[in-house]
Parts: C-alpha cells; structure tokens; sequence
C-alpha cells in the first residue's frame, strides 16, 4: 500500500508540472520574423511559416523543459532545418537541425550546442549528438523534441521510437526561449502547427551507453589566453618576453572526454579567431613526451618558447569529404628538459567547433 501511495504522489506531483500545450500561429505577434526571409502560405493545404534563411524567434518564452512540436516539409537538397531552444540570446542556444542532402546518413540529424554564436558540430558528433534517417520529401512530416534537464530527445514522424537521444546538453540547464532556424541560401523548409507544453523533466524513453573511459594522461585544465588574429602567428619562431606582453590566462576545466571548448570563454570574430592553450609539464629527466593531440581548426605549438609543430584539420583540409570533425589523428613529440616546461599551443578557428583536446603518454616521466 504504501508503494501505491508514493506512486499516486509521484503522478501526481508530474501531472501538477505540466501546463497546458500552447499552439503559436505564426501570425501571432510573439514571432520575430527575419527580414526578407519568412512567408505566412498554404501549404499542401495547412497554414504555413516558408523560412528562407535565419531563426524565427519566438519572443518572451521561458522553455525549460517540456515537449516542442511541429509539422516541417523540405525539398531534397542541400540545407540544415531545424529548430533553437533555452535560448539565452542571439548567440547561445541549443540546436538540431535535419540535413535533407544527408538522408539516410550517419549525420542525417544532428544537435549541437551554440556558444558565443560558435556551433560546435566538429567537436560534438557521432553517438547522442548526430544520426541516421531517411526524410520524406516534398511532405509534411510530424516532428517531436522532448527536453528533460541535461537530456532531449528527438522523434520524427514515428513518435513512439526516438530517432536521436541527445545524452549530454552542452549547455547550462537554463529557461530560454525558442525559435525556428533554417541556414540561409540553402534548402528552405516550410513549418505549420507549431506547439509547446512546459513541464518539469518529462520521461524519455531513449537510453545512452558511454562505453569510452578517460586516458590517464588525458589534460583536464588549460590556462587559455585572450584571444587575438591568427596572423600573429607569421614568421614567430620563437616566442621572447615581448611577444607575451600584455596575456592575460583564464582556467579552463575540459569535459568528462578531455574537450576543452574555448567558445565557453570568448566570442570568435574575424580579427579575434586564435587563442592559446597553456599547460606547464615537469619532466623527471630530459626526454621527448608523445603528445596525443586533437584539435579545430589549426594549431602551433611551442615548447619552452620555440616552435616544433604546425597543423591543420579544417574543414576540407584533407579533401572535399573531410568534415574536420576533432579527433585524435595527430601525436607531437615535445622535447621536455628535465624540471618546468612550457608549452604553448596556438589554436585558430574557421567555423564548426573552437577547441582542443591532448593526452600524454609517457607518463612515468612528466607530472603536470
């Protein structure tokens, strides 16, 4: 009887955190359209918002977490059609987006978060952030997204069966607003029927199994710079007091994989896309120290003031398929003297993802 009760108590205390569903026309005032880019229609025969391009922002909404629903029809072609939520301004939110030309793909769908206006999809992907399903074109196909504290979920057409759990939200578990986002001069998408129902961690049912383990000699802080122009870095072989005139170090602490996000700390710009990440190694004698390295988009690093290495894995770097998603494809050797050594990595940006992630592996020799 008294798990009964406590059940009865729990339904109770869910069904009291649920409000009503409310349904936003788009000819509602609580829209903010971008110019030149949005077009109220019939639709295949609903009343419908044509999002050419940018966010449709809906105005004074405090969604934390609840159930988001709409209808959405896309042509076949390139274009990423989605929608933002807990937006905090025009330049953090969350995301996901459909990828008509990815049908059927592994990154057929995707999440990322935005922070600092940066999307970060070269440093989030595979399992609980992208995968793969086959749209229907030129037809109105139903689309549900569940959030529930750190977790969502995101179901289209099927809405029973989840087509991605999103098992780590990137972002602060925060109230925000809500909006529709389609990438501009790419494939339009046609939106109708939207709704949404604020309720406190409603249940998922999607399930997410992080069989990854951190490396012992996984960097978990980095003292990050200011950041500064990428064209700094010209010419400078060797780094003297000068050159560091004026840095100014912030602590960063890395994610549970060893991602150090730099966008959580500045705002990447045409003039300011570099930063560098510190970490200060003691060596026990004079030896080199294999550095696993992953990084976005180009790095140059520094060892006790010279330079040893330079790389990049930006998008289409290698070649037109190559994404420049973060991954462990580079191993330094950094040349250590025995007692403090100071490494210095200069990581630029272009667009996807701002960050790094290192691993040492002689770790009989170093402390740090």
């Amino acid at each position: 009887m008294k798990k009964i009760i406590q059940g009865l108590w729990l339904t109770i205390a869910f069904i009291s955190s649920v409000q009503a569903q409310t349904k936003v026309p788009f000819t509602s005032e609580s829209w903010t359209f971008p110019e030149g880019q949005a077009v109220l229609e019939t639709f295949q025969g609903k009343e419908s918002l044509l999002l050419k391009g940018g966010i449709a922002y809906l105005e004074d909404t405090d969604f934390e977490d609840g159930i988001i629903e709409f209808d959405v029809a896309f042509e076949e072609g390139r274009g990423f059609i989605g929608m933002i939520f807990r937006q905090q301004d025009r330049i953090n939110y969350e995301e996901f987006y459909m990828r008509p030309h990815q049908s059927g793909n592994p990154d057929a769908t995707q999440y990322t978060p935005v922070l600092n206006g940066l999307s970060g999809w070269q440093l989030y992907f595979g399992a609980g952030f992208s995968t793969a399903f086959s749209y229907d074109f030129d037809t109105w196909m139903h689309v549900k997204l569940v959030v529930s504290g750190d977790q969502a979920e995101v179901y289209i057409r099927d809405m029973e069966t989840p087509v991605l759990f999103m098992h780590d939200l990137k972002r602060e578990t925060k109230a925000g607003g809500l909006g529709l986002k389609v990438n501009a001069n790419m494939t339009p998408g046609h939106y109708a029927n939207f709704t949404y129902q604020k309720m406190k961690n409603p249940p998922l049912k999607g399930s997410f199994t992080d069989e990854s383990k951190p490396h012992s000699g996984q960097i978990k802080n980095w003292s990050v710079s200011q950041p500064f122009s990428d064209n700094w870095f010209n010419q400078r072989l060797t780094l003297n007091d000068s050159d560091r005139k004026g840095w100014e170090w912030t602590k960063l602490e890395t994610e549970p994989d060893g991602l150090a996000n730099f966008s959580r700390l500045w705002q990447k710009t045409n003039d300011n896309n570099a930063v560098f990440a510190k970490v200060e190694l003691t060596a026990t004698e004079d030896h080199i120290q294999p550095l696993e390295l992953a990084f976005s988009d180009k790095v140059i690093i520094y060892v006790n003031g010279r330079i040893i290495y330079s790389g990049s894995d930006g998008f289409r770097s290698r070649d037109y398929r190559f994404l420049g998603s973060i991954g462990y494809f580079d191993t330094v050797f950094l040349p250590l003297k025995k007692g403090k050594n100071e490494v210095l990595i200069g990581v630029s940006e272009a667009f996807g993802g701002w960050g790094i992630k290192g691993r040492l592996l002689d770790l009989d020799k170093v402390k740090w």
